[in-house]
């Protein structure tokens, strides 16, 4: 019996494979070149607009009609000028910048110890006691108000640093934690087996193994943290009552705002320096972060 061959379809001989399909430029530039180039205007929109608004006089914040909106015809930097010698902007900076580390620090000492506890030593219950962890950040703040002004007051730290320290880790050690279960599920566990086989301790392996293999996660978990604490506004704006404790976000909102006068130069100053440490944070520890997210220790 004799079998006539069959032409073979064009398209199922072709082998191209990954990306190859992008080869030509008039679909590269649809499918890549367009979306990337809305991305970084929508994401770069913002801080050109607080820098243009920050450099404008006052003359030429609203009109208009005589000026470009996009561009100051007369910079100047008497806003950043105010801003710096005429408010309590510099010490608001250094108050974030103290909250915000003290209070990822205190997170990340926690979670490490929560996540490695759920994670690694599969004690019963421990998937619901992670869910659980999660869960608690899903709480609203505004529920909390009530129960830590109280321990706030009793422990007579308000209108202190100390009161937002201690308060932003309620809402930043169950996402720190979750974050690094995820990352320590990752790791391999003939790891710990071949320590503990050698009679390492359960701290010793935490403190030589576990922790120098997660220091993208960790690093990851602190770029979150500092980056929550950082912007928080709520607790800061309710737990500190004298200009010389408040944070960025409400010392630029609320010393900066005199009843329905807006200084939008100063206000747009204030908020862009106040972003420039989280971008730079993220600038320096972008190849960690990346690596976090990408995966962990590989077999």
């Amino acid at each position: 019996m004799t079998y006539s061959a069959r032409p073979i379809d064009p398209t199922l001989a072709d082998e191209s494979v990954g990306m190859s399909y992008l080869e030509r430029l008039p679909r590269r530039m649809v499918m890549v070149y367009l979306p990337l180039a809305i991305f970084v205007f929508v994401l770069l929109f913002p801080f050109y607009w607080m820098a243009i608004t920050a450099l404008k006089p006052n003359a030429e914040l609203t009109n208009f009609r005589e000026y470009s909106p996009f561009w100051p015809s007369s910079p100047t930097l008497q806003h950043v000028r105010y801003l710096l010698f005429e408010t309590s902007y510099p010490s608001w900076l250094l108050n974030t910048m103290i909250v915000a580390v003290g209070s990822t620090i205190l997170s990340l000492a926690a979670a490490v110890l929560a996540a490695y506890a759920i994670e690694r030593v599969r004690f019963p219950g421990s998937r619901w006691t992670g869910l659980a962890v999660f869960l608690a950040y899903l709480v609203p703040p505004s529920i909390l108000f009530i129960p830590l002004a109280v321990m706030i007051f009793k422990f007579g730290i308000y209108d202190t640093k100390l009161a937002l320290i201690f308060t932003y880790p309620t809402f930043l050690i169950p996402f720190c934690t979750w974050l690094l279960m995820g990352y320590f599920r990752s790791i391999p566990y003939e790891l710990e087996e071949c320590a503990l086989v050698d009679g390492a301790s359960r701290w010793q392996i935490l403190t030589r193994i576990m922790l120098p293999l997660s220091v993208p996660g960790l690093i990851s978990a602190g770029i979150f943290a500092f980056t929550l604490s950082w912007n928080e506004f709520i607790y800061a704006l309710t737990f500190i009552q004298s200009s010389e404790n408040k944070t960025v976000p409400v010392g630029v909102l609320t010393e900066l705002v005199r009843g329905d006068v807006y200084e939008w130069g100063a206000l747009m100053a204030g908020a862009l320096l106040g972003s420039l440490p989280v971008v730079l944070l993220y600038s320096f520890f972008v190849d960690y972060y990346v690596s976090s997210m990408t995966g962990a220790v590989k077999e």
